[in-house]
């Protein structure tokens, strides 16, 4: 299932709640990878965000809880409010704690986006349905290092708003995980795919798309060089 909980919450609307979480990345000297926290929360909220509109979600809510200590709370509430800019969303009400009374010696961060279910998507004819990658996964110091590989989310909330795509995120699992997911168990053997689809996608630097075969080309052409197509191979 997708990292997601959907609750039903009265008889017409459900709730989606998606969660995030990082640690050792920041600015304090035993971090594993240094970044600012305005780039923490941005990733942050990038993640829970997709997974939480992936599954049919409109947000309307964020939950930050920070320990980075008080002075990070402003930056990063603007990482939030950036990510939530480029995603085209309303204003969001964001919430949360800090953790003032002790002092970690790593930066953590942990973020939860609410959303209510929206309108379904069309069902895909699954005999002619294909599955594409759309970005390439990347981890740690690769994230800052490589932008220009990561998806944008001025490419995913369109197509996720479409309704007519089925959108997965891919994260730490990495692309095989997602993919048994999206279409059940698989084995790298049987999947063909120019990116290492056993490595992290980290921020989901990178998602899976299901599509409709003729819907190929408009996805090409949208996505560009951030299209990987994905062929399977009989066993």
């Amino acid at each position: 299932m997708r990292d997601v909980q959907i609750l039903l919450f009265n008889k017409k609307e459900e709730i989606v709640i998606a969660a995030d979480n990082s640690g050792g990345i920041g600015l304090k000297e035993q971090d594993v990878v240094k970044v600012d926290y305005e780039t923490v929360a941005y990733f942050s909220f990038r993640v829970a965000c997709m997974e939480c509109m992936a599954a049919g979600g409109i947000p309307f809510s964020v939950i930050l809880q920070n320990f980075c200590g008080e002075i990070a709370w402003n930056k990063l509430v603007v990482g939030i409010k950036k990510s939530i800019k480029e995603a085209g969303l309303e204003e969001l009400a964001i919430t949360g704690s800090t953790e003032s009374n002790f002092a970690l010696n790593q930066s953590a961060v942990g973020l939860t986006v609410l959303g209510k279910k929206g309108s379904k998507h069309k069902s895909l004819d699954m005999k002619k349905s294909k599955v594409a990658v759309i970005g390439s996964p990347l981890v740690g110091n690769e994230v800052m290092e490589e932008k220009e590989k990561i998806a944008p989310l001025s490419l995913f909330y369109p197509l996720v708003r479409a309704r007519k795509y089925n959108l997965l995120p891919v994260g730490s699992k990495g692309i095989l995980a997602e993919l048994s997911v999206l279409l059940g168990k698989m084995e790298e053997r049987e999947i063909h795919c120019a990116l290492d689809i056993n490595k992290s996608a980290g921020p989901s630097t990178c998602f899976l798309i299901e599509y409709e075969e003729e819907e190929e080309q408009t996805l090409r052409n949208l996505a560009g060089p951030y299209f990987h197509s994905i062929s399977f191979i009989e066993k």
